[in-house]
């Protein structure tokens, strides 16, 4: 427990500090794992969510042709140019799109369709992308919060406790709503200034032919079929009994018949050192998970509680956030269900206590550039792009308005749930 903790916190503090390549320190920290027999190769590979891999292979090629027949340029031109080139309203909008969107796929496949729009956007204006890509990111996990599909800890809660997609809508949507006009609100404050630009570059803006972005119109009908069919595929893959990882490569390997597109140049539009750091922090956590150590945390925060349900409540919210802003919220969440299932053997209404798992676990990945998938594959699209989304850089913004997203939610909780 010892070794595979202090491990974990040096692999993290690499990764913080940034003197480290993220990937490089994430597969340094499994090598050594694995090397000191915490835990054996194949229970390794039993950790790493093959699923979520998959899901990511499988979006990242979709992307990649997509991005070909000029669709994102055609859709980034549109919005600017419907808002006049504001840089702000921009932001807005792309953020309330991302924040819907992501209720309805999953937030990573969002971010991934987005973020070139953003980037098209911000190359036009001449603009710092990150001010674009930090409210992005924030947008991504509330609109994953809201739903049932939205964010992978809301799946595992609706499969436990039997919530279905209108359940979550129902009890989350309001307060996911309330957060996400107070956080921009506070975004506005802190980049307005930031977001400068000359008449001259909106008018640029306004005179650009969006119709002209399109370079393959045939393969842009191919594509947005195949989306079409992955979307309604992660609508029902449940019901289907399918894993979102076999929709999302199925539909890549169907566009890529298709479409006629040169393999090798897509397999590079892959984001390989963000697959790799996935698959280290995976098994990291996953040593975690194996010796106890998160296990015995959240037995420690349940018996504190004595079954005090307002007590339980506020404990767990916060805990789920400050633990899901550092470790992956899958196996955080997974370890929580059958605990919270077992207080309410003893007599406890255990109902509000799903919503705040939910609450903290879904947006406590906002306060670090770890705390969440999307999080992490917006960063490596960034650095691919020539700019440096840094893991203090985001702190700064992430994590202060993280606690504001608590808070909100704790009162919230306290109001129509704890008392």
């Amino acid at each position: 427990m010892i070794a595979s903790l202090t491990i974990f916190v040096i692999v993290m503090a690499l990764v913080m500090s940034e003197k480290v390549n993220r990937t490089i320190a994430a597969l340094v920290g499994a090598s050594l794992i694995l090397v000191l027999k915490i835990m054996t190769f194949s229970e390794a590979l039993n950790y790493i969510d093959f699923n979520t891999l998959g899901v990511l292979v499988g979006m990242m090629i979709i992307v990649g042709i997509v991005k070909n027949t000029g669709i994102f340029e055609y859709l980034a031109i549109f919005a600017s140019k419907k808002v006049k080139g504001d840089p702000w309203k921009i932001i807005l909008s792309l953020s309330a799109i991302t924040a819907v969107i992501s209720g309805i796929l999953d937030n990573v496949t969002t971010v991934l369709l987005i973020v070139p729009m953003t980037f098209v956007i911000t190359d036009t204006l001449e603009l710092d992308p990150i001010p674009f890509l930090i409210p992005e990111i924030i947008s991504s996990n509330l609109g994953g919060t809201a739903t049932l599909i939205g964010d992978p800890p809301n799946i595992m809660i609706g499969s436990a406790a039997g919530l279905g997609f209108v359940n979550f809508i129902a009890n989350l949507g309001p307060i996911v709503v309330i957060i996400f006009a107070v956080t921009f609100f506070i975004l506005y404050f802190l980049f307005h200034k930031q977001l400068v630009i000359s008449e001259e570059k909106k008018q640029e803006i306004l005179h650009f032919n969006e119709k002209k972005s399109i370079k393959n119109s045939s393969l842009l009908k191919k594509s947005l079929f195949v989306l079409g069919l992955v979307i309604l595929g992660f609508f029902f893959h449940e019901q289907l009994g399918y894993p979102s990882a076999l929709v999302a490569l199925s539909g890549a390997a169907l566009l890529l018949l298709l479409s006629g597109e040169n393999v090798d140049e897509v397999f590079l539009n892959i984001e390989w050192p963000t697959l790799f750091f996935f698959g280290g922090l995976f098994v990291l956590v996953g040593s975690l998970e194996k010796v106890g150590v998160i296990n015995e945390l959240a037995t420690v925060i349940v018996h504190a509680t004595k079954n005090n349900l307002l007590l339980t409540g506020i404990i767990i919210v916060w805990f789920s956030a400050l633990a899901s802003s550092m470790l992956d919220n899958i196996p955080f969440v997974a370890t929580l269900i059958p605990l919270i299932k077992a207080m309410g053997t003893h007599g406890m209404h255990i109902m509000p206590l799903w919503w705040a798992v939910s609450l903290g676990a879904c947006l406590g990945g906002n306060g670090t550039l770890i705390g969440a998938s999307a999080n992490v594959i917006v960063a490596g699209l960034a650095e691919k792009h020539g700019y440096k989304l840094t893991f203090s850089r985001y702190l700064k913004y992430g994590f202060p308005l993280m606690i504001v997203s608590i808070i909100l939610s704790t009162i919230y909780l306290i109001v129509f749930y704890l008392i």
